[in-house]
């Protein structure tokens, strides 16, 4: 299993920090291996909602399903894949001050099949990644 964790400051009110990472048509935007990202439930995002999300990763194009496991209104949010050949858990921390907000990423994955045998780059790679996609996410929000 890969552990990752990264923080990163916006300088953006928490509230529309909150509203763009948790926008499951958005996430296509700033995280890089996501091609295609969609909400697939019925009703406003939140506990629950379900979306599908396509990547590119270590040289292979991959669909899962996630659903969102936790969900606190500018503080926290969590998902999880019910389907794919990666089982990802996340867990994104919001705080606000000084008229900005911090967002910590903490991840989990538990590689299967192909996946299984390259975890040793898996982890290093998802690491670098993360820390690549909240500087993205930074930047987009910044230059708003």
């Amino acid at each position: 299993m890969a552990n990752v964790e990264h923080s990163i400051w916006i300088s953006r009110a928490v509230e529309e920090v909150f509203a763009y990472v948790v926008d499951p048509n958005k996430i296509a935007e700033w995280a890089g291996p996501v091609v295609r990202a969609k909400k697939i439930s019925a009703g406003p995002v939140g506990l629950g909602t379900t979306s599908t999300r396509v990547t590119q990763f270590l040289g292979r194009t991959m669909e899962a399903t996630y659903e969102i496991t936790e969900y606190e209104p500018n503080r926290l949010y969590g998902d999880k894949t019910t389907s794919g050949p990666v089982a990802i858990n996340t867990r994104i921390l919001f705080s606000a001050g000084d008229g900005g907000a911090k967002v910590t990423v903490h991840g989990e994955i538990e590689a299967n099949g192909f996946f299984k045998l390259a975890e040793p780059i898996l982890s290093r790679m998802s690491s670098w990644q993360l820390e690549t996609d909240l500087q993205t996410l930074k930047d987009l929000l910044e230059a708003r």
